[in-house]
C-alpha cells in the first residue's frame, strides 16, 4: 500500500484509499495501516492517547509501532435522546465540554434536555475516567508529541473537544491521527492540531465512520479496559 505523505504540510493521507468504502477488515488492521503514516513523522517523544472506547483498539498497533506509552483521553459527545448515534456537543476528561448551539437550535432541544444530556454525559465521563486511569495521573504532556487516536472522525466534534482539554493539559504538540474521516472534519481539525493523519479521507453529503470497516461492532467499557489492561501488562 503506497503511501502518499502530506497534502500541504499538515495532512497526511494514503491517496489510493480515498473516498473508498470497506478498507479495513478491523480496527486493529485500521491502526496498522495508520502506523505507517504516523511513522512518516519521525517522532522522538511520542505518547498515545485513545479517545475510548473505539480508539482504543485502533491505537494497540499504533503504540506498539512506535514503542511507546499507551494511554486514554476519555471524551464522550452529547448525544440526542432519540438517536444515541448522533451528538449535540462533548464533555472531556478536564470537565470542560462544548455544545453545538447550531444543531440544538435545529432540532429543537430545549435547555432542560440539553442540561440533563450534559449531566449525564460529565457521569458517564467521570465513570469511564475511574474505570481505565484508576487513579494514575495524566501523562506530562509537555515532554511528548501528542498522538490523539479514534476509529474515525465524523463531524469532529469530539475530537475537537478532546484536542482542546489536552492543549490545555500542557501539550505542545498534537498529532491527529484515525484511520477514516470526513474531508471537511479533518480541514477543519488541521488547523487547530500540528498533524493529521488519515489514511482514508471522504468527501460527500452521507459519511459513516462504520463504512470504512468490513467487521464492525461497538466497543464496550469492559472491553476498552481489557484492551488496556493487556498492553499495559505486555
Amino acid at each position: 500500500m503506497g503511501l502518499d505523505g502530506a497534502i500541504g504540510d499538515q495532512i497526511y493521507e494514503i491517496e489510493k484509499l480515498r473516498d473508498r468504502t470497506g478498507i479495513f477488515v478491523d480496527r486493529y488492521e485500521a491502526g496498522q495501516v495508520l502506523s505507517m503514516l504516523v511513522g512518516k513523522l519521525d517522532l522522538q517523544h511520542p505518547l498515545v492517547l485513545a479517545i475510548p472506547a473505539g480508539g482504543l483498539p485502533v491505537a494497540v498497533p499504533l503504540a506498539k509501532a512506535l514503542n511507546c506509552q499507551l494511554d486514554v483521553a476519555v471524551v464522550s459527545k452529547i448525544t440526542l435522546p432519540w438517536n444515541t448515534e448522533a451528538g449535540y456537543g462533548a464533555v472531556a476528561f478536564d470537565g470542560s465540554y462544548l455544545l453545538n448551539e447550531a444543531m440544538i437550535r435545529a432540532v429543537g432541544l430545549d435547555k432542560a434536555e440539553v442540561a440533563s444530556g450534559l449531566e449525564k454525559t460529565s457521569a458517564k465521563v467521570v465513570r469511564r475516567v475511574a474505570a481505565l486511569r484508576r487513579k494514575r495521573p495524566m501523562p506530562d504532556m509537555v515532554k511528548h508529541e501528542i498522538i490523539v487516536v479514534d476509529d474515525g472522525l465524523a463531524s469532529g466534534f469530539t475530537m475537537r473537544v478532546a484536542v482542546d482539554a489536552i492543549r490545555r493539559a500542557g501539550a505542545k504538540k498534537i498529532i491527529v491521527a484515525v484511520p477514516t474521516g470526513h474531508e471537511n472534519s479533518v480541514q477543519s481539525l488541521s488547523e487547530k492540531v500540528d498533524v493529521v493523519c488519515c489514511p482514508n479521507i471522504r468527501s460527500g453529503h452521507s459519511f459513516a465512520v462504520a463504512s470504512a470497516y468490513r467487521h464492525w461492532s461497538d466497543v464496550s467499557e469492559v472491553e476498552a479496559e481489557k484492551i488496556l489492561l493487556e498492553f499495559t501488562v505486555s
